[in-house]
């Protein structure tokens, strides 16, 4: 594969998801880098998003609704409220004890995980 030319656009896609925990949709993060860059077309950050995604700068977290997006790539899983929609990190002391015990039970080779739990967040609890 060809070096990646630079770009200013993917940069800020990339440092707006990194200064996030909220899991924004592609929408949000069209909204903001439009701030900066007020020309960019939301097709140009769907195609940044999947670049992002495909080079393993950032995780693409499938839900019942839109797509979002995590700048955190570090293995870890996520809770979605069901009522609120929120999406939340679910931080595990050790994660890779699933990889381990799928491993154990599938005879190709396990590398890493997608946990998506779901249920009623804190804040719609109260």
């Amino acid at each position: 594969m060809p070096a990646l030319k630079y770009s200013r656009q993917r940069e800020s896609i990339k440092r707006f998801l990194m200064s996030r925990y909220d899991h924004p949709t592609a929408d949000t993060i069209y909204l903001h880098v439009r701030e900066e860059f007020p020309n960019i077309s939301l097709g140009t950050v769907y195609r940044n998003l999947s670049l992002l995604t495909e080079l393993g700068e950032i995780i693409k977290i499938t839900t019942d609704g839109p797509d979002r997006f995590d700048g955190n790539v570090k293995p870890h899983s996520h809770f979605l409220c069901r009522k609120c929609h929120s999406l939340l990190d679910v931080h595990l002391d050790n994660e890779s004890f699933i990889d381990q015990q799928a491993q154990k039970n599938f005879p190709g080779t396990i590398d890493g995980h997608s946990i998506l739990y779901y249920g009623i967040c804190s804040d719609c609890s109260k």
